[in-house]
């Protein structure tokens, strides 16, 4: 099952996330990262980067930005090429590209778009610009043949991963599913560890790992971290 489908990630920049929105104790500087993911159907870019925001939200997150074309670029692409967006949710730092997309078809969780377009939940104009092209999902769905998206809420209620099904193992798009790929691992064993009728009380876990156990993770990738989760039997296949 699968095919030789390439993801390559793409350096977008980083931001300063505040001590009250990390762990509490310290700041945290945070890349932001997107994924290019080439299909025999055409080019799917998974977020897009940091857009511009109001000056408040820029003294507080301090964003270094690469720009998409230049960071496309690098991957022997230009925006041109893309074929398909994707984005894991339309907080400022993920969908801050789209604009320089317009045209394209945007995949995104309808619960997702419309707690954007209530306002007073991102950048407004990033979300709606001329030649937006939202596609909707309700839910998982297989967008392309061994992609699929993957409902994953939590950071927002409409957030979404994204799969893609390889014949030497799956690799999970998690985009802020969980900031770190530490977060991702913690809830990952509690999982396995409830499955293999360990003694509780034991640590909670999100339901759509049970989702994700269904397909077959090899390498979990993240939105803010360049850690990337395996498991513990990988082979380096």
């Amino acid at each position: 099952m699968g095919r030789d489908i390439a993801v390559r990630r793409l350096d977008l920049g980083h931001f300063l996330r505040p001590a009250a929105e990390a762990d509490g104790s310290r700041p945290r500087v945070e890349s932001a990262l997107a994924y290019l993911v080439r299909h025999d159907r055409g080019l799917i870019l998974f977020d897009t980067g940091i857009g511009r925001a109001d000056a408040a939200t820029e003294a507080r997150h301090r964003p270094r930005r690469r720009p998409l074309p230049d960071a496309l670029a690098a991957a022997g692409v230009s925006l041109g090429d893309i074929a398909l967006v994707v984005n894991c949710h339309l907080h400022f730092d993920h969908c801050g590209g789209n604009p320089l997309l317009a045209g394209r078809p945007v995949l995104v969780q309808a619960t997702e778009l419309d707690a954007a377009r209530r306002g007073d939940y991102t950048v407004d104009g990033l979300v709606d610009f001329p030649g937006a092209a939202y596609e909707r999902l309700n839910g998982d769905a297989e967008i392309w043949p061994d992609v699929w998206v993957i409902a994953t809420p939590g950071h927002t209620r409409g957030h979404q991963s994204l799969v893609v099904r390889r014949s030497d193992g799956d690799v999970v798009l998690a985009g802020q599913a969980c900031d770190r790929a530490s977060d991702f691992a913690a809830e990952h064993l509690a999982r396995e560890a409830g499955s293999a009728g360990a003694r509780g009380p034991l640590p909670t876990y999100r339901p759509w790992f049970d989702r994700l156990a269904e397909f077959d993770p090899q390498r979990v990738l993240f939105a803010h971290d360049c850690s990337v989760w395996e498991p513990a039997t990988y082979a380096g296949r």
